[in-house]
């Protein structure tokens, strides 16, 4: 499926992420089960609550983020967990089997929360409603349950810092189309959710991770219905984390997911990744120009990517 020639420079960072995801499913999974009262209507709030405020001066004491993140790139096929480590010029090295506890997961994020440059926290979030939490270089893994009640949103991503802290934040769209922003401690805990605005259920794919125009803020990509692919420059302001939108171009209707990696090509900009129909894999490397942000895309994957029911 993937590359498997070259130098896999971060063969740590998959290991340690591995590990984190594992710890955060084994929780995760057993509150699912567990779980047979009703789930809150809003997500629970993380205790004890917290200010924008607050969160800004929490993360402005861990290290601060690196302005390019590198990860491993993950994959679920049906219960079972795979990862494929970055080889060092663009690909993928083969893939390595993790576990088989993924039956009660339907999304996952990467984080970088400790601002190295290396994507080795999760958030892990089960069909019932709960989102979980484990850090990869925390000596004892430990998970952190950051509430119910997230089945009211049908869209998470953690794109890095948009609030102007130091940790990764999360944006959640929910079935109305409104997109909320949770600003992070930088330990899997968030503040309670801010407004960024409505109209979001026109898009069917939105995705980021780190800076795409070059101007050192977060960025997202959203495709709508007719396959343009939109960019929302980051502000670095919770009250209003994106700048307007402005065209990318058409024609991305043929891709089943669209997916924020950080920097896979070693270049020090960030870069996506795009799965069609077929099955096949594409780079699509980032310019740091808002104007053009990608370079044409390049195969990386020629078969079997459409085995995976979860990429993050």
């Amino acid at each position: 499926m993937a590359n498997s020639s070259g130098l896999n420079r971060t063969g740590i960072l998959s290991r340690v992420t591995v590990a984190a995801i594992t710890a955060a499913l084994v929780g995760t999974t057993t509150a699912a089960v567990a779980a047979e009262a009703p789930v809150a209507a809003q997500p629970a709030v993380s205790t004890p609550a917290a200010s924008a405020s607050a969160a800004s001066a929490a993360s402005a004491t861990a290290v601060a983020a690196a302005a390019v993140e590198h990860r491993a790139l993950q994959g679920v096929s049906g219960s079972s967990l795979y990862w494929y480590a970055p080889n060092g010029s663009g690909g993928y090295d083969a893939r390595e089997y993790a576990n088989s506890t993924w039956n009660y997961i339907k999304a996952a994020q990467q984080a970088d929360n400790d601002g190295d440059g290396i994507a080795d926290d999760v958030w892990a979030w089960s069909t019932s409603g709960y989102l979980s939490y484990a850090a990869g270089e925390s000596a004892s893994t430990e998970l952190v349950n950051v509430g119910g009640g997230w089945n009211i949103y049908n869209k998470l991503v953690s794109p890095g810092q948009l609030g102007g802290g130091a940790a990764a934040d999360i944006i959640a769209r929910d079935s109305s189309g409104v997109l909320w922003l949770y600003l992070g401690y930088g330990n899997g805990r968030l503040t309670t959710r801010y407004k960024v605005g409505g109209g979001w259920n026109a898009y069917n794919q939105i995705a980021g991770v780190g800076d795409l125009s070059g101007d050192g803020k977060a960025d997202i990509v959203a495709r709508d219905g007719s396959g343009v692919l939109w960019l929302y420059k980051g502000t670095g302001n919770y009250t209003s984390p994106f700048a307007g939108r402005t065209k990318i171009g058409g024609g991305w209707g043929v891709y089943n997911t669209i997916l924020g990696v950080g920097d896979l090509d070693y270049d020090g900009i960030a870069d996506f990744l795009a799965r069609d129909g077929a099955g096949k894999l594409y780079r699509y490397s980032g310019t740091g120009n808002a104007a053009a942000p990608f370079k044409p895309r390049v195969t990386i994957g020629t078969s079997g990517w459409n085995t995976y029911r979860i990429m993050f």
